[in-house]
């Protein structure tokens, strides 16, 4: 079992940079592949960026690479999500979900665990 909380949220002017934190607990923590997703009113919940349990392998959604980095801390047992360069349309719920595998999947179906969410809401 995993929980997730994510922090982080909030208003911001488009530009502007948010850093997301999800602290989980649950001893497999770091046997986990990660992800953030996010959902907009009115919209599917979408993918976002995914790490692998280890670290050395990240992948993002082509809107938001350049502008966001997925990093994760086992030790804290925290993963982040580094957001620059905010657009109006980054403005939704992100979620945190911890996958059973170790590698990444950018597939929500392949990941039971799931925080509540955060909100961001970026300002044009």
């Amino acid at each position: 079992q995993v929980q997730l909380v994510e922090s982080g949220g909030g208003l911001v002017q488009a530009g502007g940079s948010l850093r997301l934190s999800c602290a989980a607990s649950g001893s497999t923590f770091s046997r986990n592949g990660m992800g953030w997703f996010r959902q907009a009113p009115g919209k599917e919940r979408e993918f976002v960026a995914a790490i692998s349990w280890g670290g050395g392998t990240t992948y993002s959604t082509d809107s938001v690479k350049g502008r966001f980095a997925i990093s994760r801390d086992n030790a804290k047992n925290t993963v982040y999500l580094q957001m620059n360069s905010l657009k109006p349309e980054d403005t939704a719920v992100y979620y945190c979900a911890a996958a059973l595998t170790t590698s990444l999947t950018t597939t929500a179906g392949r990941y039971p665990y799931w925080g509540q969410g955060t909100q961001v809401t970026v300002s044009s």
